[in-house]
């Protein structure tokens, strides 16, 4: 789909800027996931909506605030994240984007949607488990889909979300492998990142969350779960495309899952050490 889009060295990704990394998102050098890259700053997933279902969407993230931390929430018809990302441009700025009609997706995952921006369009930028990952790195915790080099897998649950409005829908989990002597110290690191999915939901058994195969995820890419390594859970901002197409929303933009808006946030922004208080710029709805 887009081979006509020169590659680049994902390795020389990983320390440029988020501005950086945006302009070749925007100048279409760049379609593919973003773990990994822009290392240090805060990622987001996209959810763009009428403005009529904008304040039961908004409703719908604050009961449920795991797969759903609302970051920010652009004014009718603005596409530009002046909270998060002055003078970036959310019809461009993410890798491939998904589009809804009425609940139906488009097979296609356009680059740029700037052809199907209209004025009623309102933007919200939800926190995202990239982000913490460069904490775990950092700790030397292993995160196999960086190494590899692949989507994270992410995979649809059992567990209903709380409903708001029409917007309703099951769970969606990313998932890491980490040795079994590890999850303490990886829960302990991705819990001071509330607002990016915070700790995670579950570890060990796929099956209480309704999780058949492994090696079969919903969306991304499986890996490889090593001898001694255990299935850590973590609540996932896709979470939002499951509610939007179970209640068939007329006209819905998102991110496609893995191709994530970048923002100029640093990951220290998002990080609340435990016993410190929830004064961090990153965790305010911003408008």
């Amino acid at each position: 789909m887009h081979a006509d889009i020169e590659p680049l060295d994902r390795r020389a990704l990983e320390d440029i800027s988020a501005s950086q990394l945006r302009a070749l998102i925007r100048a279409g050098r760049w379609a593919q996931p973003t773990a990994g890259l822009a290392r240090g700053y805060v990622q987001a997933n996209v959810v763009i909506l009428s403005d009529r279902a904008a304040d039961a969407f908004e409703e719908f993230c604050r009961l449920n605030p795991a797969p759903c931390p609302l970051l920010e929430r652009t004014p009718r018809g603005n596409y530009e994240p002046r909270a998060s990302a002055p003078g970036a441009d959310l019809r461009t700025d993410v890798p491939r984007y998904r589009v809804f009609r009425d609940g139906e997706l488009d097979p296609l995952e356009p680059t740029d949607v700037r052809a199907s921006w209209r004025e009623d369009l309102v933007g919200f930028l939800l926190g995202c488990s990239f982000t913490f990952e460069n904490a775990l790195l950092a700790d030397g915790l292993p995160v196999r889909h960086v190494e590899l080099g692949r989507n994270v897998p992410m995979y649809r649950t059992s567990r209903a979300c709380q409903a708001a409005g029409p917007f309703r829908g099951n769970l969606v989990v990313s998932m890491r492998p980490f040795p079994a002597q590890l999850v303490e110290r990886a829960t302990a690191i991705t819990a001071e990142y509330p607002t990016m999915h915070g700790a995670p939901i579950h570890v060990g058994d796929a099956s209480a969350l309704g999780i058949h195969s492994l090696d079969k995820p919903d969306f991304g890419d499986p890996v490889p779960i090593y001898a001694g390594e255990v299935p850590v859970f973590w609540a996932c901002g896709v979470t939002p495309q499951v509610a939007l197409r179970d209640s068939k929303t007329p006209f819905a933009i998102t991110h496609s899952p893995g191709c994530m808006f970048v923002s100029d946030w640093r990951d220290t922004d998002a990080r609340r050490p435990a016993g410190t208080s929830s004064s961090k710029k990153v965790s305010e709805v911003r408008t």
